[in-house]
């Protein structure tokens, strides 16, 4: 169904055993398709945008979350922390839960004022308007994973989807089809469209959009051709898609077919097709993850957030049907699995570097049903 931002001041949730409980929580979202609710916290950048699916909060706007959830999840004797983190299966939406084959990843550098292309010594593309040199870094990232040995990808492999996994599985029956291992590499095409200069505030539409446009670009103009895809809309230094910069957030990923989108739903004429917004965060420095791990760090928000997404897209491809909090009382409710493990910065599933055959580079840890932690590294789990 389409979420509707319910009352400001009253939440009338189910509690333990059906028995309905009124607290003065402040705002709620029922979730679409599958989960019970996609954010209760004022602050959550999801609030009134239910769309912005796996969305990573800014540092500072984390901090806001956290100390609201402190002090209103312990009203009426609830524990802080109501429920787990434990992540239920929402049933897949258009047969699509989780990325149940090799993912793909197709990144578009999205408008004109990226500047002058060139290449480097590795064959990836240079941007003469990258003061950061985000453009190599993030496709070597993607190069990168599946190879080396990593096992940063192989937290994601233990998530299912199928029509023997029941709608609020938490675990995955024999015989389920397994998230893929990007075996060799995620990375599977690179585009700069400098068709046009990209909108200074680009909406959720427009975003999605360009999905469709990149989809036609690398001839995936089939559903079957975009099952098991992902297109990352990567906008340039100075730009500002969704409102990033002013509304708390790093990135968010959905589908093409949310009616929630600002501008409404993209019409895709290739099936349903996976994307994240993706913005320069280096713009906004540390509140996006500048020096999170490294020092100085310069990209490590690049691909901690970006990496987040990726995790995110491949167990829940068309949000909410694939792996999400379904606790409507949790302080994770509504969330994936990057969004249980984003900015922790010591101790258990603490954000490091991953080492790849394309190099190191800062990652977070993403939530593990079967282990019951955030986890940096898992065993690769085939079904």
């Amino acid at each position: 169904m389409t979420p509707k931002h319910l009352s400001r001041w009253r939440l009338s949730a189910v509690v333990a055993g059906g028995c309905l409980a009124t607290l003065g929580l402040v705002g709620v979202q029922t979730a679409s398709a599958g989960a019970a609710s996609t954010a209760f916290n004022p602050y959550s950048p999801a609030v009134a945008h239910p769309y912005r699916h796996g969305v990573v909060p800014t540092i500072p706007q984390l901090a806001k979350m956290k100390g609201w959830a402190a002090e209103h999840l312990g009203i009426g004797g609830l524990p802080v922390n109501f429920g787990s983190e434990t992540l239920s299966y929402g049933g897949g939406i258009d047969g699509i839960g989780v990325t149940s084959g090799t993912p793909k990843v197709y990144l578009v550098f999205w408008g004109s004022q990226w500047g002058t292309q060139g290449s480097d010594a590795s064959g990836n593309l240079t941007f003469s308007n990258d003061p950061d040199s985000g453009a190599p870094y993030i496709q070597n990232l993607f190069k990168g994973l599946g190879t080396g040995g990593e096992l940063w990808s192989g937290t994601m492999t233990q998530y299912c989807d199928g029509s023997n996994v029941g709608s609020g599985a938490t675990s995955c029956p024999s015989g389920a089809a397994h998230v893929g291992y990007p075996t060799g590499g995620a990375l599977a095409g690179v585009w700069y469209d400098n068709s046009a200069a990209t909108p200074s505030a680009a909406t959720g539409n427009q975003i999605g959009s360009e999905a469709v446009k990149a989809a036609a670009h690398f001839g995936n103009q089939t559903q079957a051709a975009n099952r098991y895809v992902q297109y990352d809309i990567l906008s340039p230094h100075g730009a500002d898609p969704d409102n990033y910069q002013t509304n708390g957030f790093c990135a968010w990923h959905d589908y093409t077919g949310d009616s929630s989108l600002t501008g409404g739903a993209v019409n895709s004429p290739y099936g349903d097709i996976a994307f994240t917004n993706m913005p320069y965060v280096m713009d906004v420095g540390s509140s996006c993850g500048q020096g999170f791990v490294n020092s100085p760090g310069t990209l490590d928000g690049y691909s901690i957030v970006n990496g987040h997404e990726f995790a995110e897209t491949v167990t829940d491809q068309n949000p909410a049907g694939g792996w999400t909090n379904q606790q409507t009382l949790s302080t994770y409710s509504g969330q994936e699995n990057g969004d249980e493990c984003a900015w922790i910065s010591s101790g258990q599933g603490q954000a490091a570097d991953v080492s790849t055959s394309a190099g190191s580079f800062a990652m977070q840890s993403t939530w593990s049903n079967d282990t019951n932690r955030c986890d940096i590294s898992h065993p690769i789990v085939t079904g």
